[in-house]
C-alpha cells in the first residue's frame, strides 16, 4: 500500500476528524481513508453478499435474544 502524508490540516478540521474517529471507534488514519472513499465513491456495495452476511449473523445470534431494555443498559454501561 502507498503512504500519503497530509500537511497543514486546519486545526478545526483535525478536531472534526478526531471526533468522528472516536465516534466510529476508528483511528484517525482509518477515518481519513473512509472519508476519502466516500468522497470518491468508494467500492460499490455487493447487496447479495451484504444480505448473506446479515443472514449468517442472524443465525449466529438467534439463540441469544435480548430485550430493548437489556440492550440499552449494556450500551450505556460504564458511560459517565
Amino acid at each position: 500500500m502507498t503512504t500519503v502524508t497530509v500537511k497543514n490540516i486546519p486545526d478545526a478540521l483535525y478536531v472534526q476528524l478526531k471526533q468522528a474517529a472516536q465516534l466510529h471507534r476508528r483511528s484517525i488514519n482509518s477515518e481519513i481513508i473512509v472519508c476519502i472513499e466516500q468522497a470518491l465513491g468508494g467500492q460499490p456495495m455487493d447487496l447479495e453478499m451484504t444480505l448473506a452476511r446479515a443472514q449468517v449473523l442472524r443465525e449466529k445470534t438467534s439463540a441469544y435474544p435480548i430485550s430493548d431494555e437489556d440492550f440499552n443498559a449494556a450500551k450505556t454501561a460504564g458511560r459517565a
